[in-house]
């Protein structure tokens, strides 16, 4: 029997065919017959399903033909049919899927765009932009796939012509038609679960937009089929005594059938999904029970029947249109105006869409409802990126109690970058191997991946951070990344070194996007004092993450990847890490993580306004330490990068015939890395972070000039002392170059991140010197970085107003232990300064001084003056005080009454109390405006009365929650 696939293809092809026809014809017959008008999606889904059409036919005509039969069993007279129904449904499929993408985009615009926030529309623009220019140029280079044209549809092929190969072009294009599949997929979902909808209707509607998960699958297997025809046609022959080869087999009707049959059921499939949306009042209308809740039933009128218990209730309830019952949202008024219509006010706004029942007079009401005009929806100035819910709690004021779960949450980011860069690193190496790149070339893709660092913080991850905040920014990085693992498909299959550049880059790109917020993000989030030791716990895991990925890449996923077809089976692992990182990015969204604004951070930085505000020549401290901490930061980057290429080339040296491969040393290294930043992370708790720094840089300097003359055993410890010292040089120099910059930490965010983009410049270097004078003399250029890298510490070590600025100290501690303390940095409160220090010096001083500051207490000042009252009386006051009631926010102004030894003790606030009541003395004043208060008392009792509070017993729910609550200037800036 002749082996056959065309009767399996020929099935599949008219069933999904059919089952589009039908989706479309539905979704006409509820817009003219229902809804009484067509909108521009539902043209556009018309024609996508007319070009659809015509993609099926020529899979059927060239079934046929012999499609699905292998070449030899195919007549000679058909394979000239074959050949141009073969040419156009190669045609065909870009067009159709760019179609029904654009419906679903422009359906988007229509019904969402004008409720929600603006991001949404011009990430919907972006889309839209991305699918038709891919599209478009994807249709025009199936169209000249040969020189000349014509050789793309005669057969036999015109000598002296030259194809392209349609497989491998389809493949190439795979990465596209999932980022945009996965695009459409996640844009509504934010909005659809904002939604104020019963719980069964909001399911409904988000499983309705889900529905395009099935398109991403169903391209998924696609590719896997597109795969195997990519690999059914390369033969590997190994012959006696000769290399191993690849030899291409031209059996295209036979290998290519299933990928078309696939092509056509995620057309079709797309199609109908595109058109679920548009058919609610269709299930309204003939299936109400599948979309309506429990119990309740749609008259004949349109109105509501809650089981016919209560004939009177039921017929007060309004008729005709019921979306206001049920949608909740409708009794309250949204954060957003929603849209009612355009200037001819026949568009509905999406609630209105996704709830309304279609009736008889639904037409004459679109006609008559009130018009508005776009311009009267009010803008929203302040955004919250609406894809980002951004949590109201400061993070700048997380106890360390507080701050544990946002750091997991973030840490994990952090392990997942670490990981990427470990699988990057190592399938860096077996390309090289396979496209038998020279060293110049993989340092190139090298350099790719840090000129990604560079150009990401300065423009798309500053925009965000900025704008936007920092989850955002970590979201769109996660988006970018995931973006970047995909691009990796046409650079396997076309074997091509610029793709695998560009990926290297975009992979970077979406890392720096990632990394210009998280670092920031662990270092301010909690106390500052331990902005170094949390950063570097952090960057731990990060770590963890480059000695687990190398280890999981070399001995299982990239093993045998030892020529071209084996390259192109490993991209199901960056289809993994992708869709890994996408859903991660959902996931993150919906997880409530604290923020801090730029006005917050400006505040923080007020705090210990003398320390920041100092100046270096014409310069102020702050700025001056960012910059040489960003110097500083770009060579540390640059020499590490040095020290991890060097590292099995080093062994391989230094000990030629050790039992240990130097993969294995290499691994043993990023270990000791990982353990060094544990250990700094613990010796920043203990001492000050410069310090620490010093340290540091001083045994990496020594340990890179021993690597220069030591080998054998002792060059492979020194290897290994080297990761062990260079592990927490980069989490301390950035925490320490961000502090004190208030309003501007995410730009100095933004350039200590592109400083790491070192890590392209110094490799080639190094690489240039190796090649002239040895492995060893090399490590010149690691030595040289970390030598000017230790400007940075000696400078804090040797600058006092950098001292001041960088060394950190518990002001919160002080708060709440030491009543007098001076928030001011506490220069003025008179107390011994080894309470303000750090380290294990301050934690002595501080709990000798606990008892001390219990009975301080009497020199208070009136910023954290609070005396429980237990519902006792107290005389009233005998100067002009306030009392507040900070639950009511309401204040009166008492008068004194006369001392008299006769008088009752007055309650200051007779009224039950709400909250915080409180009276509170008028701020001191001049001597010369002392006139205006000519009812104040004796300086004696006032003297003894004006720190007099009384509070009731009960608290107030503040809204921030963050503010310490015996701290008054916080409490009156809350007011």
């Amino acid at each position: 029997m002749i082996p056959d696939r065309g009767p399996d293809t020929l099935a599949a092809v008219i069933v999904v065919t059919v089952i589009a026809t039908i989706f479309v014809a539905a979704r006409f017959y509820t817009r003219i017959w229902l809804m009484g008008s067509i909108k521009q999606d539902d043209w556009w889904i018309l024609a996508a399903w007319i070009v659809a059409v015509a993609f099926s036919t020529s899979i059927c005509v060239g079934v046929e033909y012999g499609l699905g039969k292998h070449k030899v069993n195919i007549p000679d007279d058909s394979f000239a049919s074959l050949r141009k129904a073969e040419y156009a449904f190669s045609i065909l499929y870009n067009p159709a899927l760019m179609l029904t993408k654009t419906s679903i985009v422009v359906f988007f615009l229509h019904v969402m765009s004008r409720d929600v926030d603006p991001v949404f529309k011009w990430c919907n623009w972006l889309t839209l932009l991305l699918v038709n220019a891919i599209g478009a140029a994807l249709t025009f280079y199936n169209i000249f796939q040969c020189r000349p044209v014509a050789a793309g549809f005669l057969y036999p092929t015109p000598s002296g012509a030259k194809c392209s190969d349609i497989v491998n072009l389809y493949l190439s294009s795979a990465p596209v038609n999932i980022i945009t599949d996965i695009a459409l997929l996640i844009l509504p979902m934010p909005i659809l679960t904002k939604m104020r909808l019963p719980r069964k209707q909001k399911i409904i509607l988000v499983l309705t937009f889900s529905a395009g998960a099935f398109v991403t699958v169903v391209d998924v297997v696609r590719i896997a089929y597109l795969q195997d025809a990519a690999l059914d046609r390369l033969k590997v022959v190994k012959g006696d005594g000769q290399p191993t080869r690849v030899v291409e087999e031209n059996d295209f009707s036979w290998y290519a059938s299933p990928s078309f049959m696939w092509s056509a059921v995620e057309v079709c499939i797309g199609i109908s999904c595109a058109c679920v949306p548009s058919l609610k009042p269709l299930f309204l209308r003939f299936m109400p029970l599948l979309i309506k809740d429990a119990g309740d039933t749609l008259t004949q009128n349109g109105s509501v029947d809650f089981g016919r218990t209560n004939q009177s209730a039921v017929s007060n309830l309004p008729k005709g249109n019921v979306s206001m019952l049920n949608n909740p949202a409708a009794f309250r008024p949204p954060s957003t105006p929603e849209y009612c219509g355009d200037d001819d006010g026949d568009q509905m706004g999406f609630v209105n869409m996704l709830t309304k029942t279609p009736s008889s007079d639904m037409a004459g009401l679109e006609r008559t409802s009130t018009r508005r005009s776009r311009r009267s929806l009010a803008k929203t100035t302040t955004s919250d990126f609406k894809f980002v819910n951004m949590s109201k709690k400061n993070m700048l004021k997380l106890s360390n109690k507080q701050s544990i779960w946002p750091i997991a949450v973030v840490t994990l980011i952090f392990f997942l970058w670490g990981f990427a860069y470990g699988l990057l690193d190592t399938l860096n190496s077996r390309f090289e191997l396979v496209a038998k790149l020279s060293t110049d070339q993989g340092l190139g893709l090298h350099a790719a991946y840090y000129g990604g660092y560079f150009i990401g913080p300065l423009t798309l991850g500053r925009f965000i951070l900025k704008r936007y905040g920092f989850k955002a920014s970590m979201i769109a990085g996660l988006f970018v990344y995931g973006c970047g693992t995909l691009v990796f498909w046409p650079s396997a299959v076309l074997t091509s070194y610029g793709a695998f550049l560009v990926s290297n880059f975009i992979v970077g790109y979406g890392l720096s996007c990632l990394e210009i917020a998280a670092n920031p993000y662990i270092a301010l989030c909690g106390p500052l004092e331990y902005a170094e030791v949390r950063l570097n716990l952090a960057q731990a895991f990060q770590a963890i993450g480059t000695v687990c990925s190398p280890l999981l890449a070399t001995k299982v996923l990239f093993e045998n990847v030892l020529d071209a077809p084996s390259l192109v089976d490993i991209q199901w692992t960056y289809l993994g890490i992708a869709l890994f990182d996408f859903a991660l990015a959902v996931i993150f969204y919906y997880i409530p993580l604290p923020e801090a604004t730029e006005e917050q951070l400006d505040e923080q930085a007020d705090r210990r306004s003398a320390a920041y505000g100092r100046t270096i020549g014409p310069w102020k401290v702050i700025y001056v330490t960012l910059g040489i901490g960003v110097f500083s930061q770009f060579c540390y980057v640059g020499l590490q990068e040095c020290i991890g290429n060097n590292l099995e080339p080093l062994i391989s040296l230094v000990r030629p015939h050790s039992g240990l491969e130097p993969f294995t040393f290499q691994t043993l290294g990023h270990t000791v890395f990982m353990a060094g930043r544990f250990l700094t992370a613990l010796l920043n708790f203990l001492f000050k972070p410069r310090k620490v720094l010093l340290v540091l840089y001083v045994g990496l300097v020594v340990c890179l000039a021993l690597q220069m003359h030591l080998g054998a055993d002792a060059g492979a410890a020194i290897a290994m002392l080297t990761f062990l010292f260079e592990a927490g040089i980069f989490s301390n120099t950035f925490a320490s170059s961000m502090r004190g910059l208030g309003i501007h930490t995410k730009t100095g965010s933004a350039f200590m991140t592109a400083a790491i983009s070192g890590g392209a410049v110094f490799p080639p270097i190094a690489w240039a010197v190796s090649k002239g004078h040895g492995l060893r003399y090399s490590y010149c250029v690691p030595l040289a970085g970390a030598v000017f890298g230790m400007i940075f510490p000696i400078y804090l070590a040797l600058v006092p107003a950098a001292k001041v600025q960088i060394d950190p100290i518990h002001e919160r501690r002080m708060n709440q232990r030491l009543p007098g303390f001076s928030e001011q940095g506490g220069t003025d409160s008179g107390l011994d300064s080894n309470v303000q220090k750090y380290g294990l010096a301050g934690m002595i001083t501080r709990r000798g001084k606990r008892g001390e500051g219990d009975g301080h207490s009497d020199d208070a000042t009136i910023a954290h003056l609070e005396k429980p009252a237990n519902n006792e009386r107290r005389s009233r006051p005998m100067s002009p005080v306030f009392v507040v009631d900070f639950a009511d926010d309401k204040i009166r102004e008492i008068s004194p009454a006369p001392a008299s030894p006769t008088s009752t003790p007055a309650s200051v606030d007779p009224r039950p109390a709400k909250g915080y009541v409180a009276a509170l003395a008028l701020w001191p004043q001049d001597e010369d405006e002392g006139g205006s208060h000519t009812r104040t008392s004796s300086a004696n009792n006032a003297a003894k009365d004006d720190g007099d509070i009384a509070v009731a017993q009960r608290r107030p729910v503040w809204e921030g929650g963050d503010e310490d609550p015996d701290d008054y200037h916080a409490i009156m800036r809350k007011m």
